[in-house]
């Protein structure tokens, strides 16, 4: 075990990923009536839940990478236009036993060999937040989620499903069936670190656990996200290999692997057996999110995510320690269209849907499992005019850059780009129906935006009729570190 100083550092190590913008917030609070520039819809009522790492003490492990924090939940209500800030850590025993000590007590990402202490559950809950069944959910896929109040953001504790929970691990991007309201599972490493096992899982919408069934994949993968349609779900392992012996002398978790295909196990939905399982294979490449997926007529599946011929985890380098420059790594939107009942399982060819370098794919969930055509996602063009020059100093490191917005139209192709401005960067996006309106994609989209020289964030509203410029921007009176992902949730919901 690595034991921390008896005095833990007061300070942040010296690294890119504690400086600028991404240096550790730290705060909890409320702000009321945040200053609005512009107007927010009065049909706007609901709130968005946001999480960020956020590291309440300095870690130990001096190059500690930047996800590897507390679980920090931003809730933004808006109602009659107007915009509240609620900001709470969640209260995993991390967070409470490295209170207590007053200082780091986790060692490095997911290997608990180099922890100071042994914890009974070590997540740190800070990759994505969903409500379901009256709670909300922060969840990181290394463990079952923590559940909080929506409205008070306190922690009630873990959420097993009232003991239902099959799995010791639990996905951080669950699907939701828009029709049923079913939330659909998974958890890779399943049965504990470095094991091959899958377990698929469905709840329905009051909370029962439905079905069960337990995979065994190719190799022990990174299983980030995943897709599902009417009939089918699928698993894009990243070539990110977890060695147990590894982690046992001190390395890595993760470790890129640039021999290994990138896998795409499909399933069908309901009913399955563990021999229903079959594994496609495509060349070695790095699957980041998904946009959706859904199913021909013809019974073809249509998987859509994000696809980088590189390692996008650049900081977790392959065996030699080779990994490819940050600025270097390109990821686009591509689409795989497989034959779930072919014999062949070797994917030879894709389509490029948008070929801008980007990320966060979000669509009108109610359209999610079913054929769509809007996408809002990050994309980085520094044609657009970024003045990188004068924000480089702020910048901070070891989080994926975007400098726009855009609305992909997937029928037509054309991309429509919100370009916030020349000392801004932009985070996850969400979509929002507009009231009363069934058409897909019609509504508004919101995203927090760096602003590099207030050193404060901001929330830009976009309508989706008028995309490219702002109907609001919101500013916060403080900084927000980079988050990974977050929700919408109405108020008729809550």
């Amino acid at each position: 075990m690595s034991i921390p100083p008896q005095h833990p550092p007061k300070a942040f190590p010296n690294r890119p990923q504690f400086s600028g913008f991404m240096k550790p917030c730290r705060i909890e609070g409320e702000v009321l009536n945040l200053e609005v520039h512009g107007e927010i819809p009065e049909d706007i009522d609901g709130t968005f839940y946001r999480v960020m790492p956020d590291p309440q003490f300095s870690p130990f492990i001096q190059n500690d990478p930047w996800f590897n924090g507390d679980g920090s939940i931003t809730a933004f209500k808006i109602k009659d236009g107007s915009v509240s800030l609620k900001q709470r850590f969640v209260r995993t025993e991390k967070f409470v036993r490295e209170r207590e000590a007053q200082g780091a007590l986790l060692g490095k990402y997911r290997n608990k060999f180099t922890d100071a202490v042994k914890f009974k559950v070590r997540t740190t809950a800070n990759t994505n937040v969903i409500h379901f069944n009256g709670r909300l959910l922060a969840l990181k896929e290394d463990a079952p989620p923590y559940a909080l109040n929506p409205h008070t953001l306190e922690t009630s504790g873990l959420y097993d499903l009232d003991r239902q929970l099959p799995s010791l691990t639990f996905t951080a991007h669950p699907k939701f069936d828009p029709r049923t309201g079913e939330m659909i599972c998974f958890g890779y490493e399943a049965k504990g670190d470095g094991t091959p096992d899958i377990c698929y899982y469905r709840i329905s919408a009051d909370g029962k656990l439905l079905e069960t069934v337990w995979l065994i994949a190719p190799v022990v993968a990174m299983i980030h996200d995943f897709a599902v349609t009417s009939n089918w779900v699928l698993f894009p392992l990243i070539p990110q290999l977890c060695d147990i012996e590894r982690m046992k002398q001190g390395g890595e978790h993760w470790q890129w692997s640039p021999e290994t295909p990138f896998y795409i196990g499909v399933l069908p939905r309901k009913g399955a057996k563990p021999s229903d399982l079959k594994w496609f294979r495509y060349q070695n490449s790095f699957p980041s999110h998904v946009a959706n997926a859904y199913e021909e007529k013809s019974g073809h599946i249509i998987l859509d995510l994000g696809l980088s011929e590189k390692n996008v985890f650049f900081w977790w380098p392959d065996a030699q320690g080779n990994s490819p420059e940050p600025s270097s790594i390109h990821s686009q939107l591509t689409r795989f269209t497989i034959d779930p009942k072919s014999e062949q399982v070797d994917l030879t060819s894709t389509k490029v849907l948008q070929s801008d370098n980007s990320e966060f794919y979000r669509i009108d969930d109610r359209f999610a499992t079913k054929p769509y055509k809007h996408c809002f996602f990050d994309l980085m063009n520094p044609a657009l005019g970024t003045n990188f020059a004068a924000i480089m100093p702020q910048l901070g490191g070891g989080y994926p850059l975007y400098n726009a917005l855009a609305h992909l139209n997937i029928e037509t192709g054309e991309t429509e780009i919100y370009f916030p401005g020349t000392t801004h960067m932009v985070q996850e996006p969400v979509f929002i129906p507009r009231r009363g309106s069934i058409v897909e994609g019609d509504g508004y989209v919101m995203a927090l935006v760096n602003n590099y020289v207030s050193m404060c964030s901001e929330l830009h509203l976009l309508d989706t009729k008028e995309f490219t410029n702002a109907k609001a921007v919101i500013l916060l009176p403080l900084r927000l570190r980079p988050g990974l992902h977050g929700n919408w949730v109405d108020a008729a919901d809550l």
